[in-house]
């Protein structure tokens, strides 16, 4: 089972519910990127054996270094995910989340919400690690609640047993919004003795070489940005600026034929999403290619429209 070398920069793809799922991860890990994570996985569906839930957490055979993410603060429950998890092969890392924001979750007290009870974070990251017979144990964490409080969330997960964190430069209140602090991911490293991986709005090469220098962090994790531009982590490893129309066009008919493999015709209408940013790459007419993908339906329809919408060049260069 591969192992995680912090001696050099860890680039990481960011869970993302709706998004993250086989067939994106697998197209994203042709670009370079070293650590891919499942979407956020509900301990409770898991432990329920929802077969749409197993199906979340297969893995695709590239992925060497891949990360299950749960979501859950019920000891007995998650105790039974982590012995689920154990019967995967080739699963390097559990990740436990304490950053979604999504009332729903919130709500349960799991995700970002654990941030509110920090003796129930620090029991759960305790649970994962004692039964856990993966390599890692890591933590997604926001830098608070409401109020910030970076240094001691940072802190508990590593006293209970943490690995490695991600840390997303928001609070919970600031959901996707607000400005992110990477003062604070940059405090929390001076920190703690773990490997600290940088989150929040690190969208180009440029970005990502500045986070890195200002936090000082052992890697970065990409997530709103390599949806419909999943060679970004190829462009920042490479300080490669631009990507060819053909690239993209390639690009866009393997995810959508990994899409139609893994869900069979429902794989089309799930990728609708997808072509939304896939269309943003400065292609003539993408608000009418958008209109007319929206009402598709029929997998061998759709790919002659993709193929004949990204055969175009550029009409302007993608950012």
């Amino acid at each position: 089972m591969a192992t995680i070398d912090f001696s050099k920069t860890l680039y990481a793809l960011a869970p993302l519910a709706g998004f993250t799922d086989l067939p994106f991860r697998s197209v994203v890990k042709k670009f370079g990127v070293d650590l891919t994570v499942s979407e956020m996985i509900s301990s409770n569906a898991l432990v329920h054996q929802s077969k749409k839930t197993y199906r979340m957490v297969e893995k695709s055979p590239l992925e060497d270094l891949y990360s299950i993410q749960l979501a859950g603060s019920d000891q007995e429950v998650m105790r039974k995910a982590v012995e689920y998890v154990n019967t995967l092969d080739d699963v390097s890392v559990i990740d436990l989340n304490c950053g979604c924001p999504a009332p729903k979750i919130v709500n349960n007290l799991q995700g970002s919400s654990l941030l509110t009870d920090l003796d129930k974070m620090g029991e759960t990251i305790r649970t994962i690690k004692k039964h856990s017979l993966k390599p890692y144990t890591s933590v997604k964490i926001r830098i608070g609640f409401n109020e910030k409080n970076p240094i001691e969330i940072a802190k508990i997960c590593e006293d209970n047993g943490a690995d490695f964190i991600a840390v997303h430069g928001r609070t919970r209140a600031g959901r996707y919004k607000a400005p992110v602090d990477y003062d604070a991911i940059r405090d929390i490293k001076k920190a703690v003795s773990i490997p600290v991986i940088a989150n929040g709005d690190i969208d180009s090469p440029e970005k990502a070489k500045w986070v890195l220098e200002h936090t000082g962090a052992d890697g970065i994790m990409i997530g709103r940005a390599a949806v419909g531009r999943p060679w970004i982590f190829h462009q920042i490893k490479e300080g490669m600026e631009e990507v060819s129309p053909a690239l993209i066009k390639a690009v866009v008919l393997e995810h959508f034929d990994q899409m139609i493999e893994h869900y069979e015709n429902y794989g089309a209408i799930m990728f609708r999403k997808n072509l939304h940013s896939y269309s943003k790459a400065g292609f003539q007419g993408a608000s009418a290619f958008r209109n007319l993908v929206n009402r598709m339906e029929d997998p061998k329809e759709m790919r002659e429209v993709i193929e004949e919408f990204f055969s175009q060049d550029y009409i302007s260069r993608p950012h």
